[in-house]
């Protein structure tokens, strides 16, 4: 690995400064588990430093787009191995939906972003937790406008349906 120059560096240590809460939010809300979630922005910034020279130019874009990559890959390697069992664990994340009075709780939240698909998942956290236009969503999900449209329609009736009707938990009988 390169070793990044004192300007560099200072700027590389800046954008870790104001970048990481963020890329932490999205990485949890990708994956669902801050253990996870820290070892992706761990990677997504090594990697960043890695390529500062390439990601110096919008360097939020640059691991935005490696961030993605990485749960990707965790999504693809999950899917070859048995199921893990989640431990509780809690991280702040913004659960509203843009009107105070439909404000939920967040592991209400993180259960109906689990139901999503993987890709649906990407699309929805990039788009309304990162504030990302479609196009800036489509450019880190390498996929078309398009797709990004129709799987935020998809990702958003399914959250709709998952909290308005929530499943009960497994063992719990629902009297209504």
């Amino acid at each position: 690995m390169a070793v990044l120059g004192n300007g560099a560096r200072r700027e590389f240590e800046a954008f870790v400064a104001t970048s990481s809460t963020r890329l932490l939010r999205t990485a949890y809300l990708l994956c669902g588990d801050r253990e996870h979630a820290e070892d992706l922005v761990q990677m997504t910034l090594l990697r960043t430093a890695r390529r500062w020279h390439a990601a110096r130019p919008r360097p939020e874009a640059y691991a935005r787009r490696v961030l993605v990559n990485l749960a990707k890959d965790r999504w693809r390697d999950l899917g070859r191995q048995p199921a893990e069992v989640r431990l509780s664990g809690t991280v702040d994340v913004a659960a509203g939906f843009g009107e105070p009075e439909l404000r939920i709780d967040r592991d209400q939240l993180i259960a109906a972003l689990a139901t999503l698909s993987d890709g649906q998942r990407a699309v929805v956290v990039l788009r309304y937790f990162d504030d990302l236009s479609v196009d800036d969503t489509a450019a880190a999900l390498r996929c078309s406008a398009g797709t990004v449209k129709s799987q935020t329609s998809r990702a958003l009736g399914a959250l709709r349906s998952a909290l308005i009707h929530p499943e009960p938990a497994k063992g719990t009988l629902d009297v209504h």
